[in-house]
């Protein structure tokens, strides 16, 4: 047989060797999928996906948690896969991609807006009127220039927290409100409105599995859950591909 032949047989015998390999994954992952929801004893695995890594299966449970196993559900690792020719933290990596949002489906008009230089820099957070780490945020967003902060207030924290947002929310000047408060600790006047929005936030920061504030998104949907400094923040803003 010449080698024209040999190759244009061996083609027909890839195309199906990668179709099988393909639908083989698949198999293995729905089984892993139902013998995980099997071990939990409930529906909660979002999805699973077969790694390049040792044979593990990447398993994302519906509260957002990210853990590996094999392909027979044998053991469970809770914890960071780090690929040592590159160094790169995967999990970490995949854990960013999936936190990831849309942002042009923000319902930004929940948001207290402040805008400082021209504004071109966007970024949301969510934030409770009481957290600390909110107030150091605040601090270091106020010696930033240039940037459009949109705050969904997002209180999660006490009774307390509600009553402030509420007040924040219902003023004349939503912005320099918020700002007085968390910059300068200058507490917000009672004022009345229609509230609504704060509950849709708290629902809004729910369906996003945000679980702590502050929790920052970028205008690519990059997610950065905590308190950052500046420069940490610059840099990330830095990164934004316009």
């Amino acid at each position: 047989m010449n080698s024209f032949a040999a190759r244009t047989l061996l083609k027909p015998l890839s195309f199906t060797f990668a179709m099988t390999l393909g639908a083989t994954a698949l198999a293995s992952e729905d089984a892993v999928k139902k013998s995980m929801e099997a071990f939990i004893g409930a529906p909660a695995v979002e999805s699973v996906k077969a790694t390049e890594y040792g044979g593990l299966y990447e398993v994302v449970l519906k509260n957002g948690q990210l853990v590996y196993t094999d392909a027979k559900s044998s053991f469970i690792i809770d914890g960071n896969i780090i690929d040592t020719a590159t160094r790169r933290d995967v999990t970490e990596q995949r854990m960013n991609q999936l936190a990831a949002i849309d942002f042009s489906k923000l319902p930004l008009d929940q948001a207290v807006k402040v805008v400082k230089g021209k504004g071109t820099r966007v970024i949301a957070t969510f934030e409770d009127p009481n957290c600390g780490y909110c107030k150091r945020l605040g601090k270091e967003l106020a010696e930033m220039d240039d940037i459009t902060i949109y705050t969904f207030l997002y209180p999660i924290l006490s009774e307390d927290s509600r009553t402030k947002s509420d007040n924040i929310w219902c003023s004349k000047d939503q912005g320099k409100v918020w700002t007085d408060w968390v910059v300068g600790g200058k507490a917000p006047a009672v004022a009345k409105c229609d509230t609504a929005p704060i509950a849709r936030n708290v629902e809004l920061g729910q369906s996003l599995r945000i679980s702590g504030t502050p929790t920052i998104f970028l205008a690519d949907g990059t997610r950065i859950g905590g308190y950052v400094p500046r420069a940490e923040l610059e840099k990330a803003l830095a990164a934004v591909k316009p």
